[in-house]
Formats: structure tokens, C-alpha cells, sequence
């Protein structure tokens, strides 16, 4: 490395440490959870994992991880079409279709892949995607990666959704992507009237479903079924690393050709290993669990009520909603950083979130509840925000 090179990240990183906004990983010496040790073994309440469910380590999980590895082996050494195709890779395939009542399903390395792998198969230059301001950088990132023209609309503004479609009339085919939920607003896209205008000009649907799959709508397949859209929505790409079990994995499913077609032309999915046989055998039995046990989702969305009333009546500045993940908004960053620093102290593990994850001035302390969550473990949390919010918010 030159010297000069080496003097500039020196530079941008020290920039990023006095700013105040340097990113610390905590770690973990359990497995994850409700509650976890951290490193020199304090146990703290685990406000911030995608566990929704809190299956990461349910004893059902890990026995059918545990079985796959004696029975399939530790990985496949292998991308998909040469050599690294299990009947397990298969039997999950048609069990996300079916969970889902899609057409049938593809699987990727994980949803960052899936959504990278998208758009640049399905869409040419003379196409037009038209996308939420607010959907995850896979989707930037995936949309990058494409010829199509790019037109963007405001967070869930449904005028603003029609007239980026009627601005991209002149296009071949069209495409309207969104997320399912905004991860760091825990805001639900109005998916119905996204329907509605798709079909009025013409367009394509896809949903990134990752923060509603297993949990959202009456059987837990998500944000379409929660909506009643399910048959209207083409492309829906989510994860197996929240809810479904909090592993690794993501997946494409939707209507028969476009999956064909990407089986044949995704990059990320021709040129990267198989999913490992572990992970796609404890998926398996996550959507199996999920499918006989309502109580789960029930449990959930109970948490997050009462999380939610408790907070605000504590004083908390809270993104307004009922999904569980709830952003305690607190505007400055270094703020964020502090209350975060206070919290693990209290004994209630959470991260502060801060620009460029969020916009500048949106710092937030995001929460997510766990149906694993006991209502002690909310109550205490509780208590120490309104403790925290006293000693350093005012």
C-alpha cells in the first residue's frame, strides 16, 4: 500500500471516531437469543437481532441442522447447475412455494444476492424500474447492476408511485420494486394500492420480504398474503436469516418463467456455492414450525403492543406503527451512540443507527421484539429507556 494511501484511510477513519460515529461489533459468547453474554460474560436482554420469532436456537431447529449434517454433509463445494444440488435444496424450493402460493422458487447465497441477481437478468435498457426511496441497498445496489432506466419515488407516496409510472410510459416493460418493510422504520408498504397502480399501467411487481416473511399475514407468509395480494405480486425476494430461523440464505419466488429465466441467466446464483445442506434443512423445519404454531406469531405481535404502549408512555419518541421493530427516534448521532453505551450498561443490548444508514438529523435507537421476549424482559427494557432518556435526552 502506498503511504499515501494509507495517511487517507488513517484520515477518514479518525474523521468517523471523532465524529462520534464509529461502528463497534459486540461479541457474543451464546448463542443468539433473548438474552446473550457478551464478551466478559454479562448477560443482557437482546433488543436488536432479527429473531422475530425466536428461533435461532429453538431446540427443533438446531436437532434438524444436526441431522443434516450426518446426513448430507458440511457444503457442497459446488455451485448449482455442476454438482450442488440436494434433494434438500429441492424439497425447500417447493416448500417456500407452497408457503408463499407462488409459482416456484430459486435459492441464493442470501437476499443481498438474490435482490443483485434480479434486475439485471429481467431488465434491458429499453425497461424502467421504478423503486421506493427507502428499499434496502440490495435493491440499489441489484438496480445498479441493470441497464434499465431508474426512476424513484417517494417513501410510500402513491401519487408520487404514479407519476414515476406515467414518466416511464414510453418504457418496453416496467418494474415496481419495494420493500415489504422498511427496516429501519418498521413501516409496512400499502402493497394493495401498489397493486393497483401496477396493473393500471402495466407494470411488474416485487416485493423484498425479508422483515415480514414468517410472521405478517394469517399463515405467516408475509406482507403480500397480509395485504391479500398474493396473486398479484410477480417477484417476492426474502431471507432465511430472520425469522425462518435466523441463519443465512435468501430466495427469489414468483411466477414460473421469471424464476426459470433466472435459473438460467442470475449471476449470483450460477457463480456462488450451494446453500449450505444445515441451513436449508433447518428452513425447512422453521416454515414447518411456523405453519403449526399460530401461537408464535401470536405472541409476537402481543410483545409488540405492549412494548410499543409501554414506550410511549414513557415519553419515547416512536416511529408510529405495529410491526416489531420499533425506532426510538432521538435526531443526533452521537446521541444515538451514547444512549446505546448506556443502555448495554443497564443491561439491554440495542445499537444506535445514524447516517448513512438513516438520513442525517433520523438518528434512532432501533428495537426489535422477539415473541421469545418474556414480558419481564419488556418491562425492564422499559424501564431503562425512560431511566436513559432522563440521564441523557432530557
Amino acid at each position: 500500500m502506498s503511504p499515501a494511501y494509507r495517511d487517507h484511510l488513517k484520515k477518514v477513519i479518525a474523521e468517523i471516531a471523532a465524529a462520534g460515529l464509529t461502528k463497534r461489533e459486540r461479541v457474543l459468547s451464546t448463542p443468539q437469543g433473548p438474552n446473550v453474554a457478551v464478551a466478559g460474560g454479562a448477560r443482557v436482554l437482546n433488543f436488536c437481532a432479527n429473531n422475530y420469532l425466536g428461533l435461532a436456537d429453538h431446540p427443533e431447529i438446531v436437532a434438524a441442522a444436526h441431522e443434516a449434517l450426518d446426513r448430507w454433509g458440511y457444503g457442497l463445494a459446488s455451485v448449482r447447475f455442476i454438482c450442488g444440488t440436494q434433494e434438500i435444496h429441492k424439497e425447500l424450493e417447493l416448500k417456500l412455494t407452497t408457503f408463499l402460493g407462488t409459482d416456484d422458487t430459486l435459492l441464493y447465497s442470501s437476499c443481498f444476492d438474490a435482490n443483485g441477481g434480479v434486475f439485471e437478468t429481467l431488465l434491458g435498457e429499453e425497461d424502467a424500474v421504478i423503486s421506493d426511496e427507502l428499499n434496502h441497498a440490495s435493491i440499489i445496489d441489484g438496480i445498479r447492476l441493470c441497464k434499465a432506466k431508474r426512476h424513484r419515488y417517494r417513501n410510500c407516496d402513491m401519487a408520487d408511485l404514479e407519476a414515476r409510472l406515467k414518466e416511464a410510459s414510453g418504457a418496453r416493460f416496467r418494474l415496481v420494486v419495494t420493500d415489504g418493510v422498511f427496516s429501519m422504520d418498521g413501516s409496512i408498504a400499502p402493497l394493495r394500492e401498489i397493486c393497483e397502480l401496477a396493473a393500471r399501467h402495466d407494470a411488474l411487481v416485487m416485493v423484498d420480504d425479508s422483515h415480514g416473511v414468517g410472521f405478517m399475514g394469517r399463515t405467516g407468509a408475509g406482507t403480500p398474503e397480509h395485504f391479500g395480494v398474493t396473486e398479484r405480486v410477480d417477484i417476492v425476494t426474502g431471507t432465511l436469516g430472520k425469522a425462518l430461523g435466523g441463519a443465512s440464505g435468501g430466495y427469489v419466488s414468483g411466477r414460473k418463467d421469471i424464476v426459470e429465466l433466472l435459473r438460467q441467466r442470475s449471476r449470483p446464483y450460477l457463480f456462488s456455492n450451494t446453500l449450505p445442506p444445515a441451513i436449508a434443512a433447518a428452513s425447512i423445519a422453521s416454515i414447518d414450525l411456523i405453519l403449526r404454531s399460530p401461537e408464535l406469531r401470536e405472541r409476537l405481535h402481543a410483545n409488540t403492543k405492549f412494548f410499543r404502549e409501554g414506550l410511549a408512555e414513557a415519553g419515547l419518541t416512536l416511529r408510529p406503527g405495529t410491526h416489531p421493530i420499533v425506532p426510538i427516534m432521538l435526531g443526533d448521532a452521537a446521541l444515538a451512540q451514547r444512549f446505546a453505551a448506556r443502555m448495554l450498561e443497564k443491561g439491554v443490548y440495542v445499537v444506535g443507527f445514524f447516517f448513512p444508514v438513516v438520513a442525517h438529523g433520523a438518528a434512532r435507537i432501533r428495537t426489535q421484539v422477539s415473541a421469545a421476549h418474556s414480558r419481564e424482559d419488556l418491562s425492564f427494557a422499559i424501564r431503562a429507556f425512560a431511566e436513559t432518556r432522563k440521564e441523557l435526552a432530557g
